[in-house]
């Protein structure tokens, strides 16, 4: 349990992440909502399931390590329906895999899964749009009902769960090794301090990046267009050209923070927590005061799905407590169901040992369970109505990250 897990925030660096809706007003994160749903005809859920039947199979399309590689949650859910699954790890960026099955589904042919994680993104505004998603029956997902958390069935880029449920969330601060910063790291502005000069990381993907750049300007991510992200790169840039930056990395910031190279960087929560656990290390991960960046992946069925009563069974099967904690005990990302906390805590009273050490720092994590003012300091991110305003953005930003 303890072996550090590398997987899906892998592919975040080219999967084209945007924009994760208004996560929970009440919860204040901030920014404008999501791109506007397609219209869906009253009768289009009762069209799609009226005939639909269990047929004891389901292909689910994942991204890599996003579940223990014993599968013990599918092993449950098949003793318990009867319901065979083949799990395959085949998403690895959004974009290629919009590519991939847009062909199929275009012409209304199986893209050969029945269920697929897909992150809030311009292709989930695609695959949304373009009528590839099949409605959902909430009257087949009564733990979802019970079991989420409020935050998470309010999300903007898809008000009211039409089309999705979360599967886990995760969180873009600052990570920093307090034996080498000599103190505490609160701010962004801790990633212009000179005091840092040639010890900052800094992310090669472009919307984390602007993320930040936008934020440090004192933008709002969500509510920023052209002129602002003109902004921020001028104050990325003003970054760069004093020497603060040692490089743009992808995943390899967590082994340049290990061995000292830098000394503070932006961050992804689950690998900052993973790499604590496994490899003994205290780095600090925070969301800066002028906050974060928050994304979600979320479980969809194609419209196409041979086997879609089946596919929403195993939906809603992750949302009984005791299969959303196991899956968190694993994973280390943000869980979307509140009582898998007591659960994991209940899991950690009985085990032993090294695992009931992780237990118990994975039940009392807020890059597992944020709060309120952890979720009042999240943004999402900068969002795209179309692909040419995606490509205007990209220009602006990464000609930071080239040397």
């Amino acid at each position: 349990m303890t072996q550090r897990r590398l997987g899906r925030r892998d592919a975040l660096r080219l999967g084209g992440v945007s924009a994760l809706g208004a996560f929970l007003a009440a919860c204040g994160v901030q920014g404008k909502g999501g791109t506007t749903q397609a219209s869906v005809a009253p009768d289009a859920v009762a069209k799609f399931w009226t005939g639909k039947a269990k047929n004891g199979k389901v292909d689910f399309a994942n991204w890599p390590l996003y579940m223990d590689p014993k599968k013990p949650e599918l092993k449950k859910f098949t003793e318990k329906t009867g319901i065979q699954v083949n799990y395959q790890e085949v998403i690895q960026e959004m974009g290629p895999w919009f590519a991939k099955v847009q062909p199929q589904l275009s012409a209304g042919q199986s893209i050969g899964f029945d269920l697929m994680v897909i992150t809030n993104s311009l292709q989930f505004g695609q695959f949304r749009n373009s009528g590839f998603l099949a409605p959902l029956d909430h009257s087949k997902l009564p733990n979802f009902a019970k079991n989420a958390a409020p935050k998470y069935t309010q999300e903007a880029f898809d008000p009211g769960n039409v089309f999705s449920i979360p599967w886990a969330s995760g969180i873009t601060g600052i990570a920093y090794d307090p034996k080498k910063t000599g103190r505490e790291i609160t701010k962004l502005a801790d990633l212009w301090d000179p005091a840092f000069k040639g010890k900052v990381g800094m992310f090669s993907d472009t919307q984390e990046l602007a993320n930040f750049g936008l934020l440090a300007a004192g933008l709002k991510p969500g509510d920023s267009g052209e002129d602002d992200w003109k902004k921020a790169a001028a104050k990325l840039k003003e970054q760069k050209d004093a020497g603060m930056v040692r490089n743009y990395y992808d995943q390899s910031y967590v082994d340049a923070l290990g061995k000292g190279e830098v000394w503070l960087t932006q961050a992804w929560s689950g690998d900052i927590f993973q790499k604590n656990v496994s490899d003994g290390t205290n780095f600090k991960f925070i969301i800066p005061e002028e906050g974060g960046t928050i994304w979600t992946d979320n479980f969809t069925i194609p419209v196409t799905a041979a086997n879609p009563v089946d596919a929403i069974m195993l939906m809603d099967f992750f949302y009984e407590v005791e299969n959303a904690a196991t899956l968190a005990e694993y994973i280390n990302y943000v869980c979307p169901v509140p009582a898998a906390q007591a659960q994991i805590k209940k899991d950690a009273a009985a085990a032993s040992g090294e695992d009931k050490t992780l237990l118990t720092q994975v039940a009392d994590s807020p890059l597992v369970f944020p709060g309120d003012a952890d979720y009042a300091k999240l943004h999402y991110y900068v969002d795209f109505d179309t692909a040419e305003e995606q490509q205007n953005f990209a220009s602006i930003f990464e000609p930071i990250t080239l040397s």
